[in-house]
């Protein structure tokens, strides 16, 4: 897996990912402790609105802000909005209103909102062969897992010698680094896109989304994802602290045990998928999900938690690692920053709906209940991708063109036909492939 470091490019903008999301990780610490001095005892409340903020942050800018964005050279706009967050981080430590707060975070994840999808769609092109791209999205797994261990840590250890406001100034680091990494390779320019408005431009993600079988699919495997990663993320304190009368170090090796079975899965998925379809393997990781989360319901102790929480992440990561390989089959390169905020705007509403879901059942229902329904909407999460997404899914499929002229050039060696024209080659939905064939109506 290691070996597609050697791409200089991609070497560059890998660590620019790992050092942003360290920066990222010390700032959701000293975040809630700045919360605490603000709030004292609705320091949860303060919380919650900031990461509600950000969740609605990411489902509502991300598409709009990569349309603004289609024309910037994605150099010039990783850099910039890299430079926004280190602003907004500078600021934070300043706040002395609560309401400062959810503005400046707000502004912080409009700016990740925008960043992420560009940076994501800017992988494939940097690594066009579809066996190095697999391995990135494992790296990029794995970088995101080790992050949620390693920065709890280094922030625990960083407070042992300075405030919770001089974290803010690692975060600032981050994304200086960051930026600077990115300035420091070329990245390819994809074609340009059609001049379109932009509202075209701002939707235009979200209908070949739509319009594409294997993405609603992925969009139903989403909703499982959110819903178990929902009731690990919020509901391990409950469990481990309030439940059972631990502490906060068995809390995190609970975390760092979920953590450990996503890297688990993202280490062998590489190989597991040079013989396998994404299809089986994302199904298989969905299916997981459900069991565990019913089996959460019924667990007590440590000792049932920790296993139960590796296979949790086991499924977490298999369901999900893929899916950009879908998003890149789906798409061509100059709409793949597009699909990718779609994407990203999809999923995330997903986690706006459980994450507050499995806090507000857990309180008010209890935890077997929350853990109940949850595992519920993995089963409906398992149908609808069962049912959105076809088993027989080929890249290459033949269809009809029923209003292009004999002689266009994307008829090209097509067969003449009364009813129209007829030819194959790998399908995406576009200008001219609006509707997936089967699903005209």
């Amino acid at each position: 897996m290691l070996q597609i470091l050697a791409n200089r490019t991609y070497r560059h903008l890998v660590l620019a990912q790992v050092i942003a999301l360290v920066g990222t990780g010390l700032a959701t610490v000293a975040l809630g402790l700045l919360a605490y001095q603000l709030a004292e005892a609705d320091a949860g409340t303060v919380l919650g609105t900031a990461f509600a903020i950000k969740m609605a942050a990411y489902v509502g800018v991300a598409p709009v802000a990569t349309a603004l964005g289609d024309r910037l050279p994605r150099r010039t706009m990783l850099v910039c909005l890299d430079i926004v967050r280190a602003v907004v981080a500078v600021a934070l430590p300043f706040v002395s209103q609560v309401w400062q707060v959810y503005v400046l975070i707000f502004v912080l994840q409009a700016a990740s909102a925008a960043f992420t999808p560009t940076f994501q769609a800017t992988i494939p092109d940097v690594l066009p062969q579809e066996k190095d791209y697999t391995q990135a999205l494992s790296l990029s797994r794995l970088a995101y897992d080790l992050e949620s261990l390693v920065s709890p840590m280094l922030a625990a250890a960083l407070l042992t010698v300075v405030s919770f406001h001089n974290l803010f100034a690692g975060t600032v680091v981050g994304f200086l680094a960051s930026a600077a990494l990115v300035v420091s390779v070329v990245l390819p320019s994809p074609k340009a896109s059609e001049r379109r408005g932009i509202y075209d431009r701002t939707t235009r993600g979200l209908r070949i989304y739509l319009a594409t079988p294997r993405l609603r699919g992925l969009w139903a495997v989403q909703v499982g994802v959110a819903a178990a990663g929902a009731m690990v993320f919020v509901n391990t304190v409950v469990l481990v602290q309030s439940s059972w009368g631990l502490n906060q170090t068995q809390v995190a090796l609970a975390l760092a045990t979920f953590g450990a079975g996503s890297m688990v899965a993202a280490l062998a998925l590489p190989r597991a998928l040079e013989r396998l379809p994404d299809r089986p393997v994302m199904l298989a990781g969905l299916a997981v999900l459900v069991p565990g989360l019913a089996l959460g319901s019924i667990i007590q102790g440590m000792s049932g938690l920790l296993p139960l929480w590796f296979v949790l992440g086991l499924g977490y990561s298999a369901a999900q690692t893929p899916s950009g390989r879908l998003l890149r089959r789906s798409a061509h390169p100059e709409d793949r920053p597009a699909v990718y905020a779609a994407q990203f705007a999809l999923s995330h509403a997903c986690w706006l709906v459980f994450y507050p879901l499995a806090g507000w059942l857990g309180a008010r229902a209890g935890l077997p209940w929350a853990f109940a329904m949850h595992s519920a909407a993995a089963v409906v999460a398992l149908v609808l991708t069962l049912k959105l997404w076809p088993a027989d899914d080929p890249e290459v499929l033949e269809h009809e063109h029923h209003d292009l002229p004999p002689g266009h050039a994307h008829a090209d060696g097509s067969e003449p036909r009364t009813a129209g024209l007829r030819h194959t080659h790998p399908y995406v939905v576009d200008d001219l492939h609006p509707r997936w064939p089967g699903l005209e109506r």
